[in-house]
């Protein structure tokens, strides 16, 4: 019997063992459905992987490392000459042995035999050596405003602003008619006369703070790209830069001749479509998107037309002077541009058509109604 119950008694405390574990067990069970709300223990979060720059696309003609690039060198049976280097401004390497080594301009291919010639004979019998860009950087492009997916791109070769595009997601709906592509003019590629025109006639373009600012959270979610224009050294407050146009709209409906190549280091900025605004005796008053060409009278057939009640003879545009900032008060007889007694008027971005109430003693007055009390703003000079 001492046996048997030396066999016994450990059998009895597995069983009492599982028996608590069940009952644990069944009593979180029983509590997690009583009290669902109960606090849980939170897993530990996950690092965030960092979002790299997108890769364009591979072009015909072999990559050419340029300044700023990073390398990563590896030489076969000589680990002391194995880095991960980066190209300096001048465009070498340090090698060790070999000292500084110009890359810049060369490919991957091209710079491995360089490498691999320079160590041969007194270094190594047969050196194998392998060069792989890990960051494109001299290669960097940028684009931003009203595409899908703004942000830093690298390419190969020189994409189309197209090819661009739609490598970034395509248009977003409120995308603007215009495309503007700043370019740094780089030392020795423009003679001094054409470095103070781009200057003056970027200097000049009244609404070129406003449409090239990449600080505009409306325009960019980007932190690099504000980066890139604000400029951390001298030599990058000094630069100067050229901007080119390009009709989106006119792009898109075939005419190609608008499609222009992109450079490294380019900014790509696409605003938000302009709009204006159409209030008083309308039936769908609000703000509607400024189109190329749009008329007083496509203005107000896209506001649904002018009710019973519109002193339609009495209407007025307010708009903005783009050289003093002032609001200019356009008086104009809307009843005869829709009859077509009259010349129809173009409509300019962040116009205001009034359309007044014959009850109204004043214009002033539909605004008040329209816009709120801060809109009596819009009629001081």
């Amino acid at each position: 019997m001492r046996t048997h119950s030396r066999y016994f008694a450990p059998m009895a405390v597995l069983i009492l063992i599982g028996s608590l574990g069940l009952a644990l067990t069944s009593a979180g069970q029983e509590r997690q459905q009583r009290y669902p709300d109960a606090q849980q223990p939170t897993p530990t979060p996950q690092p965030a992987q960092a979002v790299s720059p997108n890769i364009l696309f591979s072009s015909d003609s072999d990559y050419r490392i340029g300044a700023t690039d990073v390398l990563q060198v590896t030489v076969q049976d000589a680990p002391e000459l194995c880095n991960t280097v980066r190209v300096n401004a001048s465009g070498v390497i340090p090698m060790g042995f070999l000292g500084q080594v110009k890359a810049v301009g060369k490919t991957p291919e091209e710079l491995q035999r360089q490498i691999a010639d320079g160590l041969r004979g007194e270094y190594l019998t047969d050196p194998q050596v392998s060069i792989v860009v890990v960051q494109y950087n001299s290669r960097s492009l940028f684009i931003q405003g009203a595409v899908k997916n703004p942000g830093v791109y690298i390419m190969e070769g020189r994409p189309s602003l197209l090819k661009l595009i739609t490598m970034a997601g395509g248009l977003a709906e409120n995308h603007g008619s215009t495309a503007f592509i700043i370019r740094e003019i780089k030392p020795g590629n423009a003679d001094q006369e054409t470095r103070a025109r781009t200057v003056r006639r970027i200097s000049d373009n009244a609404n070129a703070p406003a449409r090239l600012s990449v600080d505009s959270g409306a325009e960019t979610n980007h932190p690099t790209v504000g980066q890139a224009i604000q400029g951390s050294t001298t030599d990058e407050q000094d630069a100067l830069y050229e901007m080119k146009q390009v009709n989106i709209n006119s792009l898109l409906k075939g005419n190609f001749g608008q499609n222009q190549n992109i450079e490294p280091g380019d900014i790509v900025n696409i605003p938000q479509g302009d709009v204006f605004f159409v209030a008083g005796e309308v039936r769908s008053p609000g703000s509607f998107p400024l189109k190329d060409g749009t008329t007083l009278r496509q203005a107000i057939s896209m506001a649904q037309g002018m009710t019973f009640r519109a002193k339609a003879n009495i209407g007025v545009i307010f708009r903005e002077d783009p050289t003093t900032a002032k609001r200019q008060e356009i008086k104009v007889d809307i009843s005869e541009v829709m009859a077509g007694k009259k010349e129809d008027l173009p409509i300019l971005a962040n116009d205001i058509i009034i359309v007044p109430n014959s009850r109204f003693r004043s214009v002033t007055q539909t605004l008040l109604n329209a816009f709120g009390a801060n809109a009596s703003r819009l009629t001081m000079p």
